[in-house]
């Protein structure tokens, strides 16, 4: 305690003796010292041991819910800034100590606070060190603590999110939603919908230029659509033309295609109407039945082709398929 502590402390102590006599400073240090044992006693305060480590020292759990491999300096630009500026790592990781291993400790909850320092000592800062706190936990505590602290926080995405739910489920509630529910403290209908996401193929997934884009509400609205053969074949169909797309746009080749965009033409693909060009006459060529297409019109030697302009990638290209092989009998 320090002169000005144990001053403020003196002031304070200065008018409860009866006899008007001050307390001196020992006997303030004594009694401060003999509250917080007693706080401690009853369970009003708790102190807790942190350690600041080498995060090469820490190792993530592998059921920890963030995606490690997706940290990069851009995404974790604010905390890198936020740790240069304080000098320091403001709020503890939870880890558990491991025994016997490579690794000292085991992170449940940091990712992002373990690759940021992990970042600046590998670039001209070595002197910051991981702050941690070290706990005792089990593995479906751990999960839930985890669940707890990143619930509301979002760089943590949709579909990481799901993942780890579908994952728990299974490892610490017997597959039973409604118990799982319960100890997270959320509804029922809130839990299905992200492990309905967890379940979308992998088509689909890829028809996304990173699996962070995608959301809960995605997954909620295409579920109904692919409940219905027809319709899941036309979605699995466009998926995997757009996956294509995002595979060459990885390369160089080609920009990527958003989000949003992504949605809509899955969405598009599951709804075909009966619509059709403004030419009427001629033979259509499309993917299905009852699905708009390509009308095409012989004159002479020459062939008219005619499609909406919004007929989606896959649709497009299954409908100029079926009038190759057409063309090739």
């Amino acid at each position: 305690m320090n002169k000005k502590t144990d001053a403020i402390m003196d002031d304070v102590l200065s008018g409860l003796d009866s006899r008007g006599a001050t307390p001196d400073r020992g006997g303030a240090r004594f009694l401060k010292r003999s509250t917080a044992i007693a706080e401690r006693m009853t369970g009003e305060r708790q102190e807790k041991t942190l350690h600041l480590v080498d995060p090469a020292r820490c190792r993530m759990w592998e059921r920890h819910n963030r995606d490690y491999a997706l940290l990069t300096p851009e995404n974790c630009r604010d905390l890198i800034d936020g740790i240069k500026a304080q000098g320091q790592q403001e709020f503890p990781a939870i880890v558990r100590r491991l025994d016997g291993e490579a690794h000292d400790f085991e992170v449940i909850c940091g990712a992002r606070r373990h690759y940021a320092v992990s970042w600046l000592r590998a670039n001209n800062y070595p002197q910051f060190r991981y702050l941690v706190e070290v706990r005792d936990l089990t593995d479906e505590e751990a999960f839930r603590l985890a669940d707890i602290e990143n619930r509301d926080r979002e760089d943590i995405s949709d579909y990481e999110r799901a993942v780890d739910y579908a994952q728990a489920i299974k490892l610490y509630y017997g597959g039973q939603q409604k118990a799982m529910a319960e100890r997270l403290e959320v509804s029922p209908p809130w839990l299905s919908r992200y492990l309905t996401l967890a379940k979308l193929p992998e088509d689909i997934l890829d028809a996304f230029a990173t699996r962070r884009d995608i959301r809960e509400r995605h997954a909620r609205a295409l579920k109904p659509l692919m409940n219905v053969p027809e319709q899941a074949a036309a979605i699995l169909e466009e998926a995997k033309f757009l996956a294509q797309t995002q595979a060459r746009a990885a390369k160089g080749q080609g920009g990527y295609v958003e989000a949003q965009e992504v949605f809509k033409r899955l969405m598009r693909a599951a709804k075909p109407t009966a619509k059709v060009a403004k030419v009427t006459t001629g033979t259509l060529y499309a993917r299905s039945q009852g699905e708009r297409g390509i009308m095409v019109k012989k004159q002479g030697k020459q062939v008219q082709m005619s499609f909406d302009a919004d007929l989606t990638d896959g649709s497009l290209r299954a409908a100029f398929e079926n009038y190759l092989s057409a063309r090739k009998s």
